[in-house]
Order: structure tokens, then C-alpha cells, then sequence
């Protein structure tokens, strides 16, 4: 069972600054993740909102805001018990360079429902960001397999 809006909310707001961070599925501005995922992230250029609705529907979701606008996002997919895939994680441009990506992903690893799993993962363009937070290449990469689907 995916965690309600009230569930995964994991205590109150976290803060930094005139940033915070929320999993409240209600806070997330969802046609401006839309638009950024769909038109500049690498990996779901083209996606469309119905896909992106049923996403979110379904994912443990991170909202960075700066007052009442949302700033950055990322998903997280799990079992709760014993798996989680992070994806869909950016920072708009005009906020990236304070470390709020970083802060990003401590928020989500430390996040209770996300503790005692077996294995983390993240697909990225750039690894260098993602080392800082533990993430290391994949240790047998010959035994994860893939089966890409277009479309979504």
C-alpha cells in the first residue's frame, strides 16, 4: 500500500533558510514539474500529464519550495520494506548552486519510510552529484537488466 498524503509526510516541513521541503502531495505545483520534466529532463522528455498524475499518485514525492513556489521535486518509488528508486530529482536553474539538491537527497534518504532498505537507486548524467550522498556505481552492473518502453 503507497503511503496517503498524511502518512508520508514523515513530521513537519523541513527548513533551510527561505527554503523547505514537503511531501505534501498537495503542495506540489504539478504543471511546473510537468513542464520541466517534459521539455528539459533528459531522461522524460515528451512525458505526458496523465503519466506524470499517475506517477505522482503512486511515488513518495519531494517538493522544494521558496515561499509558496515550488522550486525543485523528486520521486521516489518503494516497497517501503525493502527497495527505493529515486528519479525525476531536478532544482530549477535559477536556484541551483546552494546546495539545495544535496539537501534535497539527505531529506529524502532520511526520510522514515525510506530507512532499513536493502538497496537505493538512481539513474543520473552526472555521478559526481550523487557520491556526496553515499551513491556509488553499481557494484555487478552485468546483473542489473533493463526493459525500456516507449511512450511514457
Amino acid at each position: 500500500m503507497l503511503p496517503s498524503t498524511e502518512a508520508a509526510s514523515g513530521g513537519p516541513d523541513l527548513l533551510r533558510g527561505s527554503y523547505e521541503i514537503s511531501t505534501r502531495r498537495d503542495r506540489l505545483d504539478l504543471d511546473l514539474v510537468h513542464r520541466f520534466l517534459s521539455t528539459e529532463f533528459w531522461d522524460t522528455l515528451g512525458m505526458t500529464r496523465e503519466v506524470l498524475e499517475r506517477a505522482v499518485e503512486r511515488s513518495l514525492c519531494f517538493g522544494v519550495y521558496q515561499g509558496d513556489r515550488q522550486v525543485g521535486f523528486a520521486r521516489v518509488v518503494t516497497d517501503g520494506a525493502t527497495f527505493a528508486f529515486i528519479t525525476d530529482d531536478f532544482i530549477l536553474p535559477e536556484h541551483r548552486g546552494q546546495g539545495l539538491g544535496a539537501w534535497m537527497m539527505r531529506c529524502i534518504l532520511a526520510h522514515p519510510s525510506l530507512q532499513g532498505l536493502r538497496r537505493v537507486l538512481l539513474v543520473t548524467h552526472d555521478p559526481r552529484l550523487y557520491l556526496r550522498s553515499g551513491f556509488t556505481p553499481l557494484s555487478d552492473p552485468e546483473s542489473y537488466m533493463e526493459r525500456a518502453a516507449t511512450g511514457a
